[in-house]
């Protein structure tokens, strides 16, 4: 069956993923030809989620879900019996409940990082290295919500992908793909750049830097974008518009369909791939630059000089606090997604007796990694605004219209009301040390 499926078997049911996942499903011909049709109507989604982006959650199935081509392998012995991966009414309560996570993420999304955008902008006290880090963030966060959550809901509610009978659905099948993984390879360049950040402003401890973006910080945010744009590209090679015939009916819909041997071996590759450099890789690079960090601000901890810079270094501890959270979140919004699909790569066999229980065992938790990896996409500003003081207050005057304009420093921006009032410095959102 495995020769069967080849590299077209990629993700069994249950990677509905949105976005970056692959891998070789070993299920025998029954089994797949009932989850590609339960996907293609829309029902279950295997897209490639690690790229959603997470984002990614049945929003991936908008932009690709994984189903089998065909094959024409010989079988030398009768495949175990098919297996109903889920009932019905489980399928159609997932659907709902998907819809309903992604218009929230929607909704939040949009007001939060539009608006986290606009305070960085605005202040000209904002424009520093970490700050234009974090707009980059919600930058490529923003990206896949406007653009692909909307397509999701489509999905979902309709069974079809949109414009599937035209060049247009073609174009959506490849784009959605690009841009989840686009979205999600932004968010992990961007926090690994956030850690290094820290620890280069603890090493210079002694530095106060002013207001405005390091030619540095804006030379690595561009690398950010090539090198995550790049990378998602083998997602737009590898989805196209496939035609197949499922319970009498013809399906037509958006899925992974590697044509050249490079394009299989990354299909096949695709899940240590997306749990290597996707998930592990922020994850170290966080480990190892704050605990250099830590020692580093164990080894200044007296002096003269640390006590006259107290605030502005307790202003970076903030700043230090809020990465590590938001690379917090990041790993416990996407684990379930990774975990069930290195769990289906390893632990799945097409004739072991109990792989149906495993199968749905694998479709409830990617179901859950599926919308937490959407979620990732709309909290960053919420960490922000609870983890940092300075953020806080600056979401305070945007969102409940506590701003005011000071002709005096800038007709555009935005002034954040502070609690303290023995520190007139602190009436801005950031000072201008604050990096």
């Amino acid at each position: 069956m495995c020769s069967a499926m080849g590299f077209f078997t990629l993700h069994v049911l249950l990677l509905i993923a949105a976005t970056a996942s692959s891998g070789m499903c070993h299920m025998n011909d029954s089994d797949t030809q009932e989850l590609r049709g339960s996907l293609a109507l829309g029902s279950i989604s295997t897209t490639s989620s690690s790229d959603q982006h997470s984002r990614g959650s049945v929003q991936n199935n908008v932009a690709g879900q994984r189903g089998v081509m065909s094959g024409n392998a010989t079988r030398r012995s009768p495949p175990p019996p098919a297996c109903r991966v889920v009932q019905t009414g489980i399928k159609d309560c997932f659907r709902y409940i998907n819809t309903a996570i992604s218009c929230v993420v929607f909704l939040v999304g949009m007001v939060g990082n539009a608006t986290l955008l606009r305070i960085i902008y605005q202040n000209k006290s904002m424009r520093n290295g970490p700050n234009a880090l974090i707009a980059s963030l919600a930058l490529g966060d923003l990206m896949y919500i406007i653009i692909c959550l909307p397509l999701t809901v489509y999905k979902l509610l309709r069974a079809k992908f949109p414009f599937n009978d035209s060049a247009f659905g073609l174009c959506l099948c490849k784009l959605v793909p690009f841009l989840q993984k686009a979205s999600v390879g932004i968010t992990v360049l961007n926090l690994c750049a956030l850690s290094v950040d820290r620890y280069r402003a603890v090493a210079s401890w002694s530095r106060v830097q002013g207001v405005g973006i390091p030619l540095l910080t804006a030379i690595e945010i561009l690398s950010i974008w090539v090198l995550s744009i790049l990378l998602a590209v083998p997602e737009a090679i590898c989805f196209d518009m496939v035609t197949f015939e499922y319970r009498n009916q013809t399906i037509r819909t958006c899925m992974l369909n590697p044509q050249s041997n490079f394009m299989h071996f990354y299909t096949e590759a695709k899940d240590w791939w997306l749990f290597g450099f996707y998930f592990c890789v922020p994850l170290a690079c966080t480990a190892i630059f704050y605990t250099l960090m830590t020692s580093e601000m164990l080894n200044h901890r007296n002096g003269n000089l640390r006590i006259a810079l107290s605030e502005h270094l307790k202003q970076r501890r903030e700043v230090a606090k809020a990465v590590f959270c938001l690379v917090l979140i990041f790993a416990l919004c996407w684990f379930p997604l990774h975990l069930s699909r290195i769990l289906k790569k390893m632990g799945y066999h097409e004739n072991d007796t109990s792989r149906c229980d495993f199968l749905n065992f694998l479709l409830i938790l990617d179901y859950l990694g599926i919308n937490l990896a959407t979620v990732n996409s709309c909290i960053n500003p919420i960490i922000l605004y609870f983890v940092s003081k300075k953020f806080k207050n600056c979401f305070k005057s945007c969102l409940c219209c506590w701003c005011h304009s000071d002709p005096q420093v800038n007709s555009n921006s935005i002034q954040c009301k502070t609690t303290s009032p023995n520190n007139l410095h602190t009436d801005l959102c950031l000072r201008k040390d604050s990096d």
